[in-house]
């Protein structure tokens, strides 16, 4: 059974989980790695999810100001042995309620075309494709999606 923990991010089983999706893709993105590296620091986040099997970290995702009315999604991951069990929808729901509480009223978020597991994820949490935004602007790899939570 999973079970999800509100953090910061400075938490050592979410810095871990990250460490493991950059490596992730630091292979996915290739010579395109660095140019968003830059924009996944931890340290300007404030409300982080770890998800645990039993007592094992499997999982993580962020939420950071994004505007007003925005949350931006950001360090979503689940480690390749938790995969397949509905934890990053999990993970989704719990980032988007939190968002909720604090008064927000969208979930923006960037990923990758060569990670067609999360634009599967997004677009089956009913995340609509918006245009690329701020640093993605004109950058091919990205597919930018927005969500207006309920």
């Amino acid at each position: 059974m999973f079970t999800l923990k509100r953090i910061s991010s400075q938490h050592q089983d979410f810095i871990r989980l990250v460490s493991a999706l950059d490596k992730d893709l630091s292979e996915r993105d290739g010579n395109d790695h660095a140019f968003y590296n830059q924009f996944n620091s931890i340290s300007e986040i404030k409300y982080a999810l770890v998800a645990y099997l039993d007592t094992k970290p499997v999982g993580c995702g962020a939420i950071k100001e994004f505007d007003s009315i925005s949350m931006e999604v950001k360090r979503m991951y689940v480690l390749p042995e938790a995969r397949g069990q509905g934890l990053a929808t999990l993970i989704l729901k719990g980032l988007e309620a939190w968002a909720k509480e604090l008064g927000y009223e969208n979930c923006v978020l960037e990923t990758g075309k060569r990670q067609p597991e999360a634009i599967s994820l997004y677009t089956k949490n009913c995340y609509e494709t918006i245009s690329n935004y701020g640093q993605y602007v004109g950058i091919e790899n990205s597919v930018c999606f927005r969500k207006i939570l309920p």
